[in-house]
């Protein structure tokens, strides 16, 4: 007679268990790290890799269309490509490595100051665009768009450089005054267009332009008194050296330009963090820009916040024309702050208007700026391809869907929050519904 079978014989044994917690861990694995890629391809951080990678190739292929050897063994690629690709390489090797030891180090110079300098000089260089660019940082994540950095630096230049020639104080005093100085006029210039945005509605971008002429023709009138040149209309339009005691002290002696500007630069990269993602003021800017219609509906004065930030802005504008004034020029013409307060844009684009990535963007165009020369000395390459990829590297990081287009990368998720793609705060836009969870 068989015996009956129990219903306990069909209960998982721990062995079975054992297996199957086993076969789901080994089925997840590959879930995980598909997300896990999926989220690193469609980072801010991997689209802006990508651009400067796209710049550099584009900027490469011009190289070589310039160079006359590669131009000509192109002639008979077919029946020696050696020549061509030899042709190429050199090329290429002699412009990229130029360009490296212009903005790095110079392992080719025979003394060690001349090593070393081109490091210092890419700090230097570095300097202004920082401090400017995280004054853009700052007003593109509060959703304005300020294109008035260049007028509000030399109103920076304009204060600083009467501070630092018309007043006799101790050292250190001497140079705080100047440095607040410019900071003030960078805030009241900044203000201007502020003011208008929130009382009247008057676009920024217009206003910031126009200021921009007009600090322009003032500096060029400026420079003309006695009271910057010394001399009064007959001198000529370069101001007076500014005082020693309103100097940036230098921070590796006279043989190289490297002075505390820098260091000031990094505090000022410290305290925007702080104050955009640690302080309520902070919060408010960040609400504002992301939806001005549920930071008001919070209760936040958006024309308040509006016309604060556009100062703030205008302020660390002014301060980054101390760069020039009390570092390197030591003085004032009508070219001191160059074109700096437009690359400034393209530093807080580049960094996404985040602290830490504006610092590497301005660290970036510093070594692109201080490799430039040196690039220009290789054979058949000029200066201008410098520009070129600053140029390309600007438009792709302008527009994010073109390079993951080109690379094939897949769209960034918003968060769980509901909150929005951190890289679109690199320039001022509305957010979706869902930001009022923030606000």
């Amino acid at each position: 007679m068989s015996t009956p079978t129990t219903g306990s014989s069909t209960a998982p044994t721990p062995t079975n268990q054992s297996e199957d917690r086993s076969a789901r861990s080994r089925s997840s694995r590959p879930a995980g790290q598909a997300a896990l890629l999926r989220q690193v391809a469609s980072s801010p951080a991997m689209v802006g890799l990508l651009a400067i990678l796209t710049a550099l190739l584009l900027s490469s292929i011009l190289i070589l269309a310039a160079d006359s050897e590669v131009r000509y063994t192109a002639t008979y690629l077919l029946n020696r490509p050696g020549d061509f690709l030899h042709a190429a390489g050199s090329t290429l090797s002699e412009a990229y490595s130029s360009l490296l030891r212009g903005a790095i180090l110079d392992w080719r110079a025979t003394t060690g100051v001349r090593m070393i300098r081109p490091i210092t000089d890419t700090l230097t260089n570095a300097t202004p665009l920082i401090i400017a660019g995280l004054g853009m940082a700052v007003a593109f994540r509060a959703g304005l768009f300020n294109i008035g950095g260049q007028g509000q630096m030399i109103l920076g230049a304009i204060t600083a450089c009467y501070a630092g020639i018309s007043w006799n104080m101790p050292p250190a005093a001497h140079l705080i005054v100047a440095v607040v100085g410019a900071a003030l006029g960078g805030l009241v210039w900044g203000g201007i267009a502020g003011v208008l945005k929130a009382r009247t509605g008057a676009n920024e971008v217009i206003v910031t332009i126009m200021l921009n002429s007009i600090a322009a023709h003032l500096l060029s009138q400026l420079l003309s008194l006695k009271a910057f040149n010394g001399e009064g209309e007959t001198g000529n339009r370069k101001s007076l050296a500014v005082a020693d005691t309103a100097q940036y002290p230098s921070l590796a002696g006279s043989s190289f330009r490297l002075h505390a500007g820098f260091i000031l630069a990094l505090l000022v990269a410290v305290a925007v963090w702080w104050l955009m993602e640690r302080s309520r003021l902070g919060f408010q800017l960040r609400a504002t820009g992301l939806n001005a219609d549920a930071a008001r509906t919070a209760g936040m004065s958006v024309p308040w916040v509006t016309s604060l930030v556009m100062m703030i802005s205008g302020a660390l504008c002014g301060l980054a024309a101390t760069a020039p004034v009390l570092g390197t020029q030591k003085g004032m013409d009508e070219s001191v702050v160059g074109t700096i307060g437009f690359d400034a844009i393209t530093v807080a684009l580049l960094g996404r208007s985040r602290p830490v990535g504006t610092v590497l963007a301005g660290l970036l165009f510093g070594a692109l700026r201080a490799g430039g020369t040196a690039m220009q000395a290789a054979p058949g390459t000029h200066i201008k391809i410098v520009l070129v990829l600053q140029s390309t590297i600007v438009l792709f990081i302008a527009a994010p869907p073109l390079v993951r287009t080109i690379f094939r990368l897949p769209e960034r998720r918003e968060s769980q929050d509901g909150g929005a793609d951190p890289s679109s705060a690199s320039a001022p836009a509305t957010a979706p519904a869902p930001a009022a969870k923030e606000a």
